[in-house]
């Protein structure tokens, strides 16, 4: 791996050839390294990613991974996962070769996550360490699936954390509008965290919506897309799921506080966004609104399971939930809320009874 020194810049660079996908030999050249082995290093570590040989560290692995994973993952679902991997994953398995990691290595690795406690002594959530496991699992899948590793090691090192929280936060009729008086002052924050509680839509959805979306008449808002602000840059994509793209009816109430919020908004055009603002603008407003403590505090999505647990109060069926909340399936609303369907079990033995 010959290295160059350019004594104009004061800087090392490499020139070398490679073949690339197509078969096609290429050349190239990579100025401006303060150091030699800086130089080196960066053409071993690209003559790794073209090879795709699994003796190459997973820092390298990765690479050939986001490559792939960019094009087919939404950008807001590509980012987070990019903080994950870059946090969570290369400190401790960077340097290691994707075909010499063990169980063992990924055991030392769990318990270390399972053991973390923060500043204030509080350890990562049960669903975050089935987040970060799951991603390094989705890696290793990954490089079988593709890259001929023999085995995912994570099958042998076990699984950590939960799927779902044991315990579900969310607020009461009562509590939300407790808290709804705390942030009336601001119009916005207001029609906002009414548009959460009583539709279930997700922040995402809620910020993505124009003004075209409201039918007055109809009581109704249409749910077509979904708003991130990523990297300075404002993203409108479909929304989770193609069943999140629904129709959701509206009390009139509900309706009438729309109409006097967005007819408070000067020059509305009908594809301007109705909140113009971003998911940390409803996140602070939160935070403002449980200070005093008089309100306990939840998470933003929390105010979608909220509505969640105020339907199955009300008797409504899994299908009518998940019709409301866009889940793409009934199993997801029945394996998130389960819980908090009331238990037939005693009608169940009662009805049968009765066959006798």
């Amino acid at each position: 791996m010959p290295s160059y020194y350019d004594e104009k810049t004061k800087s090392w660079y490499c020139k070398y050839y490679y073949t690339d996908y197509t078969g096609t030999r290429k050349q190239k050249k990579k100025r401006g390294s303060k150091l030699q082995r800086d130089a080196k290093e960066w053409e071993r570590n690209f003559l790794e990613t073209q090879q795709a040989d699994l003796s190459m560290t997973f820092e390298n692995f990765v690479q050939i991974y986001n490559e792939d994973m960019k094009h087919r993952l939404r950008e807001h679902t590509f980012v987070q996962k990019q903080y994950v991997i870059s946090k969570k994953l290369l400190p401790f398995f960077g340097k290691l070769p994707v075909s010499q990691i063990t169980p063992a290595h990924i055991r030392k690795w769990q318990n270390g996550l399972i053991s973390y406690q923060d500043e204030n002594g509080k350890p990562y959530s049960e669903t975050y360490l089935k987040t970060i496991n799951n991603q390094l699992t989705a890696i290793l899948n990954y490089a079988v699936r593709y890259y001929n590793l023999k085995e995912n090691p994570c099958r042998k090192a076990g699984s950590i954390g939960k799927s779902h929280a044991d315990e579900m936060q969310f607020w009461t009729t009562e509590e939300f509008k407790q808290f709804l008086e705390k942030v009336s002052d601001k119009p916005q924050a207001r029609a906002g965290f009414l548009i959460l509680y009583y539709t279930g839509l997700r922040i995402g959805e809620l910020l993505a919506l124009e003004y075209v979306d409201i039918d007055f008449e109809e009581c109704t808002l249409n749910i077509s897309k979904s708003y991130q602000h990523i990297g300075g840059r404002d993203v409108v994509t479909p929304p989770k799921t193609p069943k999140s793209i629904r129709t959701v009816s509206i009390p009139e109430f509900l309706r009438d506080e729309l109409k006097a919020y967005t007819g408070r908004l000067y020059g509305l055009h009908k594809h301007d966004r109705i909140f113009p603002c971003t998911k940390s603008f409803f996140e602070h407003e939160m935070v403002r609104g449980t200070k005093d403590g008089e309100v306990k505090r939840i998470r933003l999505h929390d105010i979608r399971h909220s509505l969640a647990s105020l339907l199955i109060e009300l008797g409504f069926s899994p299908l009518a939930i998940a019709d409301r909340l866009g889940h793409e399936k009934v199993e997801t609303t029945l394996n998130t809320y389960s819980h908090l369907f009331p238990h037939k079990r005693d009608e169940v033995a009662e009805k049968l009874q009765q066959l006798k």
